[in-house]
């Protein structure tokens, strides 16, 4: 029997080569975390300006709260017009004219001396910049750059946001305390603009912008092209999750997460421990602290939500939060003792712990368009942070003390546990938005 050596040509896949080289997309994801960073000095400062600018200018807790509150509501309002502007114009182009509005506003402020100006370049300028900077951005990187491993990563760059407060915490409320509020001011818009190079020379859009797949897929994907009408496309893509039930519950759960994060304890956490008589360094040193334990609860949340039932986590996380908003008005004292420091030890493994799991369910729920989504579940997120940094001063102006509020918040943590467990799962093969 002959047997035939020569065979037909055939055209084969280029093997990749086993190499140790880091996949682009870590960078891309580093990147993105030092950006997040840089732009999260702002959310550390609005705690620490309510008593200096009540002193200073005699506006009231709850005037400078309606600031704080637009610029949280703008905040989360922006986060899907962003979302879809990166779609248009690239990641890159958005993030750095973000940073760039952010550094205006917060300098301006050197200059105001009437409450109008702080509501138009805190709340206004620095609401929108850092709208562009939310967890959207977070959501759109880990979308294009990873198809597996996108819990961890969207909990590493989460976690961003509270290193950024760690970092800057501290230095600010000691600026403040023995400088005024505005060199701190100053420092956040120089911090936001150091960020910028960063971004334009080392972030990009897509993986195919650099010949590369997204880490973990099989195949190569094309840069999709342009979309248009960015506008146009973020209210759609609301007009369509609206008609869905696991939208209102997300948003619903969102807005207890941000009502009880931003809006309670980042805002009024320093002042309501400075009535106790603690030191507001102490108070701000505290907050750090938060920060700190946010990184480690943030990421091992991101390995939980690869691992188990996002719906169940949730519960978990808000039923746990809320029980220990119930006991914090017992625990604030002059000074730092040690059932203090587990609440904040506590509170900040739980900070943002919620997530990935949410960003878990968008991404089950919307499929393609589930950072457009998440950008419109974080507007809740931060209405509910606006809402309650305003009546959280007004509270505070009508009982002379927090503790209602504290409360209040404990049980809406509460409904917030039982409403992640009612999220109702998309049945495999379902149309997304369906």
């Amino acid at each position: 029997m002959t047997q035939t050596t020569a065979t037909a040509p055939t055209v084969e896949e280029p093997q990749p080569t086993r190499t140790t080289r880091i996949h682009r997309a870590w960078f891309v994801a580093a990147v993105t975390f030092v950006t997040i960073i840089g732009a999260a000095a702002f959310r550390s400062l609005p705690g620490l300006l309510i008593d200096p600018l009540h002193q200073e200018f005699h506006w009231s807790r709850g005037t400078i709260g309606a600031a704080v509150s637009i610029n949280l509501a703008l905040y989360g309002l922006t986060a899907p017009f962003a979302a879809a502007l990166m779609d248009r114009f690239g990641i890159r182009r958005v993030v750095a004219v973000a940073l760039v509005v952010i550094a205006l506003g917060s300098g301006a402020t050197m200059w105001m001396t009437a409450p109008w100006q702080l509501l138009l370049c805190w709340g206004l300028l620095v609401g929108l910049g850092s709208g562009s900077m939310a967890l959207a951005f977070a959501a759109t990187v880990t979308n294009r750059w990873f198809t597996t491993r996108r819990g961890l990563v969207s909990g590493i760059l989460t976690a961003g946001s509270a290193s950024g407060q760690l970092i800057f915490l501290p230095l600010l409320s000691w600026m403040v305390e023995h400088h005024g509020w505005r060199p701190a001011a100053v420092t956040v818009a120089l911090a936001a603009l150091a960020v910028v190079p960063f971004v334009w020379l080392l972030l990009r859009d897509h993986p195919a912008d650099v010949g590369q797949k997204p880490y973990g897929a099989e195949e190569f994907v094309a840069k999709p092209e342009p979309a248009r009408g960015a506008a146009r496309r973020a209210v759609t893509v609301l007009f369509s999750a609206v008609r869905t039930g696991p939208f209102w519950l997300l948003a619903g759960t969102f807005a207890i997460c941000g009502a009880s994060t931003n809006g309670l304890i980042q805002t009024h956490f320093v002042p309501a421990a400075h009535d106790h008589g603690m030191p507001i360094t102490a108070a701000a040193s505290l907050l750090a602290v938060i920060g700190v334990f946010d990184v480690v609860g943030t990421i091992a949340s991101g390995w939980f939500t690869d691992r188990f039932e996002p719906r169940r986590l949730l519960a978990v996380y808000y039923a746990l939060r809320g029980t220990s908003l119930l006991f914090l008005p017992m625990l604030l004292a002059p000074s730092v003792h040690p059932p203090m420091i587990f609440f904040i030890v506590f509170y900040g493994l739980d900070w943002v712990a919620t997530v990935p799991p949410t960003l878990a369910l968008c991404r089950e729920q919307y499929g393609e368009d589930s950072a457009i989504v998440f950008g419109w579940v974080l507007a809740s997120h931060q209405v509910g942070a606006a809402l309650v940094a305003f009546l959280g001063g007004v509270a505070r102006d009508t009982f002379g003390s927090y503790d209602v509020v504290w409360y209040a918040a404990g049980a809406l943590c509460a409904a917030a546990a039982l409403m992640a467990l009612v999220i109702r799962r998309r049945p495999a093969g379902a149309p997304a938005l369906a």
